[in-house]
């Protein structure tokens, strides 16, 4: 398989110039460049959004007109933990409601560096346990319910549904992770490996990001921010969608592998030729098209 010709673009667009001068990354040149990557104009009239306080943390609900709102998505976005939006992800969020048929519960949840782990698995879990309680045509549980992320998003989705667990909730029916950083140790031997095919993410950038969204002295194999490394017992099925060219590689296969050995139904697929969380790039390059109806019909599948 090779890249089509929007999927080299954006894969172009991503490649820094080795003769530009080398500037370190800044959180506004982050939140800058999700913005102008991921969010555009999409047309989906038939997609209600309605902001919602979940438990005082601040969330939207997007509902397609034919979706279930007893089957439901919290999705918790990308962006290293120090970017991303509801914003960012609406458009994403929109065509999974579509799409799956389920409504989305899109999570505003705090960024660093403002504010430090664990604000943002304690806005996940809070995010989580009130859409237990509640869904977007008011109280009511959910029959079927899903935690979902990507990029740090995925690694959060990991941490929070061990959360549940942990603290006696339900846990979900499963989860999907898309590209998860889920290790701040950052040990996986792909960081290197696959450095010189990915255009998205290094491990010098994510190391600094988790500079920021740690505190001074953190226990990096703490579940909250390096779940890859936390307790899989119990857990409900796991979707693990992953670039085979992406540094962030081996947090998956590691997640797929310690899950598996738990006994926890996992499905770990590697795609080639893609960018990290290239689902979010929309319906106009053909691999992010494949990417969100792949993950569309998992969450139709586990709805029975």
């Amino acid at each position: 398989m090779t890249a089509s010709p929007q999927m080299q673009e954006v894969i172009d667009m991503l490649t820094p110039d080795p003769d530009a001068p080398v500037e370190g990354p800044t959180v506004q040149g982050i939140r800058d460049m999700m913005s102008g990557v991921l969010m555009r104009v999409a047309d989906f009239p038939e997609v209600t959004v309605a902001p919602v306080s979940a438990g005082g943390v601040p969330c939207e609900w997007l509902v397609h007109k034919d979706a279930d709102p007893n089957k439901r998505v919290v999705y918790l976005h990308g962006g290293g933990y120090v970017a991303g939006d509801v914003n960012t992800h609406r458009t994403f969020c929109s065509d999974l409601s579509q799409t799956a048929g389920v409504a989305v519960l899109n999570v505003d949840y705090r960024l660093a560096p403002d504010h430090k782990a664990p604000a943002q698995f304690d806005d996940g879990l809070t995010a989580y346990k009130w859409m237990l309680e509640n869904g977007p045509d008011g109280a009511g549980a959910p029959t079927h319910c899903f935690v979902a992320g990507d990029s740090a998003g995925g690694g959060l989705a990991l941490a929070v549904i061990m959360g549940a667990r942990d603290a006696g909730l339900p846990v979900p029916t499963a989860g999907v992770l898309i590209s998860p950083w889920a290790d701040m140790h950052m040990a996986g031997a792909s960081f290197e490996s696959n450095s010189p095919t990915d255009p998205m993410v290094q491990k010098g950038a994510l190391e600094w990001m988790a500079s920021l969204t740690l505190a001074e002295g953190a226990d990096l194999d703490d579940a909250r921010w390096s779940p890859m490394r936390g307790s899989y017992d119990g857990l409900p099925p796991l979707f693990v969608h992953v670039s085979s060219i992406e540094t962030l590689l081996d947090d998956s296969t590691e997640i797929a592998a310690r899950a598996q050995a738990a006994g926890v139904d996992v499905i770990i697929e590697q795609v080639p030729d893609v960018v990290h969380v290239w689902h979010a790039l929309g319906r106009e390059v053909p691999e992010a098209s494949a990417g969100i109806d792949r993950v569309c019909a998992y969450i139709r599948s586990q709805c029975g």
